[in-house]
C-alpha cells in the first residue's frame, strides 16, 4: 500500500482536479466547502465536505496502519535488548565463576606447522630448496690516485723521470 501519508493525488472533485497529498487535499475540500457555503450553495458545500471526509477516513486509515508497524518494531525491539540482557548477564555469571580473567581459561594446543597439512595448494616457490648463499670475494680496493700522474707507466703517485725511482735533487 505504500506511505499514503505522503503519497500525492489527483481527486477529480466537483469544480475540477485537486492535487496534493490526503492531507493538502483534505485542506482544500474543507476550504471549497466553507466558500461555497458563504456562496448559499449547500449542495456544493456538501459535497466538498464528503470529498473531504473520504480523504479524511485515507489518511486516518494509514496514520493507524503506520502506528501499529511502529508498536510493532519497538516490542521487537524490546525482545531483541531483553534477550541481549539475558545473554550478557548469563556470560557475566561464567566469567564470574571461572575466575573473570579469559587466560586462566584452558587454552587450544599448539600445533606444530611442519608435521601437520596446512591445507594449502603447494607451488613451486613453497618447495624450492633454500640454497647456500656464496660468500663474494671482497673488491680489490682501487689505486690512489695523484694529481702528478701524467699517464706514465710508473706507479701511481711517482714521477717517472729516469731516476728509477731515486729521489730528485733539489736545484
Amino acid at each position: 500500500m505504500g506511505n499514503i501519508v505522503n503519497r500525492v493525488f489527483d481527486s477529480s472533485g466537483p469544480e475540477g482536479k485537486v492535487r496534493g497529498t490526503p492531507q493538502q487535499i483534505v485542506d482544500k475540500y474543507n476550504q471549497l466547502a466553507r466558500d461555497a457555503q458563504l456562496a448559499g450553495d449547500r449542495v456544493l458545500a456538501e459535497n466538498f465536505q464528503q470529498h473531504a471526509e473520504h480523504y479524511l477516513r485515507l489518511l486516518s486509515s494509514a496514520q493507524k496502519e503506520q502506528e501499529q508497524r511502529r508498536e510493532e518494531q519497538e516490542r521487537q525491539n524490546r525482545e531483541r535488548q531483553a534477550e541481549r540482557d539475558r545473554d550478557r548477564a548469563k556470560r557475566q555469571e561464567r566469567e564470574a565463576n571461572t575466575g573473570g580473567d579469559p587466560s586462566d581459561a584452558p587454552q587450544p594446543d599448539l600445533v606444530d606447522s611442519e608435521t601437520t597439512e596446512s591445507g594449502l595448494v603447494e607451488t613451486p616457490e613453497t618447495n624450492k630448496p633454500e640454497k647456500p648463499k656464496r660468500s663474494r670475494k671482497p673488491k680489490p680496493k682501487p689505486k690512489p690516485t695523484n694529481d702528478n700522474d701524467q699517464g706514465g707507466s710508473g706507479e701511481a703517485g711517482t714521477k717517472d723521470d729516469g731516476n728509477n725511482g731515486a729521489p730528485e735533487a733539489a736545484e
